[in-house]
């Protein structure tokens, strides 16, 4: 969780070694604050928000602008807006070497209807915003998130900046905002007899308010490790400055080996299951893991299968339309065969036939053309006996 750099208000603090009270001399303020926070805040500046509520010219500007000795940019708003309206400026200050980050929320229209009874609600709204914005904090978002994969202890670092009033507020504070947010944190368990009591009294202390140091400070005749301040010194093993030994022996000592099997048991096997369930495994039935990949294994064997049958009856299906094709092709081709073997046989029937009529038809010339020249021979034969009569 997040520290909150609250400054102290002055308490009693008790040497471990004597018991001696602490008697402060002077007024104790911002300057009591250890050294290390008063030139962090410096550096960063401070945030300050401030809410103003009234009606249109009832003067809130003027007295912004009074507050911070300041002229702040504003627009005077009339008297006829319908709606009430929230409006945030921020303005980045500085007085010396202090810097203040201001926003300054204006209620614009506010009280200027006539019916006044829902003006205030857009500020509660708006402020109800703001809380909500506050509580889904990064710590929230972060523990939601992680919750169900590691074992989460809360833990307020820096206790030694809040009195132990305010420490046990903010620890009431923090489980309440866990609780109604869903966060499932680590308990310790009680149900091993040998350390229920301490864990149960352990989970009553959550979370822990925990300093760390690594600088050694000699207290009595020992060097522990602790916090120096100017107004005392905060041991960090010391269980009446805060809860580092409790966390340890909780951690380390106590509760180590829970902590490593809740790890493995809960958060390994819901982390194993949503992956197994991802990859089509389920675990409900109550079947083993090596059951239940076998069953799968089959039902993808048989899937394959039936996979393979369908495409062997697929493959069988177009080989025999392909013999089909064929086949009437064939039968195409030996029709077009004897269709043309027939035509063949005809033509050479017809050329035969033309044949032996040429050929007869060339006896016949023969015959006439012998005729003929017999004749012209007979003829040639008289007429020269007749020349030679004369």
């Amino acid at each position: 969780m997040a520290d909150q750099a609250v400054p102290p208000k002055a308490e009693v603090v008790k040497n471990a070694t004597n018991l001696r009270e602490l008697s402060l001399s002077g007024h104790v303020g911002f300057d009591s604050l250890p050294e290390q926070l008063v030139n962090k805040s410096i550096t960063q500046g401070f945030a300050f928000n401030i809410l103003c509520v009234g009606e249109t010219g009832l003067g809130k500007s003027t007295l912004m602008d009074t507050l911070f000795n300041t002229q702040f940019d504003s627009t005077p708003s009339t008297h006829f807006i319908r709606e009430v309206g929230v409006k945030a400026h921020t303005y980045d200050l500085q007085e010396s070497s202090v810097r203040l980050k201001l926003t300054v929320v204006d209620s614009v229209g506010f009280a200027d209807q006539i019916n006044k009874d829902n003006s205030v609600a857009p500020i509660v709204e708006y402020i109800d915003k703001q809380y909500e914005a506050y509580l889904q904090s990064l710590d929230l978002v972060t523990m939601k998130k992680l919750d169900s994969k590691v074992n989460i202890i809360p833990v307020v670092a820096k206790s030694d900046t809040i009195t132990k009033a305010e420490l046990q507020r903010f620890k009431a504070k923090i489980m309440s905002e866990l609780a109604q947010n869903g966060v499932q944190i680590y308990y310790f368990p009680t149900d091993d007899e040998t350390v229920s009591s301490l864990n149960q009294d352990m989970n009553g202390h959550l979370p822990f308010a925990v300093v760390g140091s690594t600088d050694e400070v000699k207290v009595g005749n020992k060097m522990m490790k602790a916090r120096q301040y100017p107004w005392g010194t905060v041991q960090v093993e010391n269980e009446n400055h805060c809860d580092f030994v409790k966390l340890r022996e909780m951690l380390l000592r106590t509760n180590m080996q829970d902590l490593i099997d809740t790890t493995h048991k809960k958060h390994y096997e819901l982390y194993r299951r949503v992956r197994l369930s991802d990859m089509g495994f389920t675990d409900s039935d109550g079947k083993t893991l090596q059951e239940t990949y076998e069953l799968k294994r089959e039902a993808h064997v048989s899937e394959m299968q039936s996979k393979e049958e369908e495409m062997r009856q697929m493959f069988v299906q177009r080989v025999k339309e392909k013999e089909t094709e064929l086949k009437e092709a064939e039968r195409e081709l030996h029709n077009k065969f004897d269709s043309l073997k027939r035509q063949h046989a005809d033509d050479r029937k017809r050329l035969e036939d033309s044949k032996k009529q040429l050929e007869m038809e060339m006896t016949e010339f023969q015959k006439k053309k012998a005729f003929a020249d017999q004749q012209h021979s007979s003829s040639t034969t008289t007429l020269s006996k007749h020349k030679k009569g004369k």
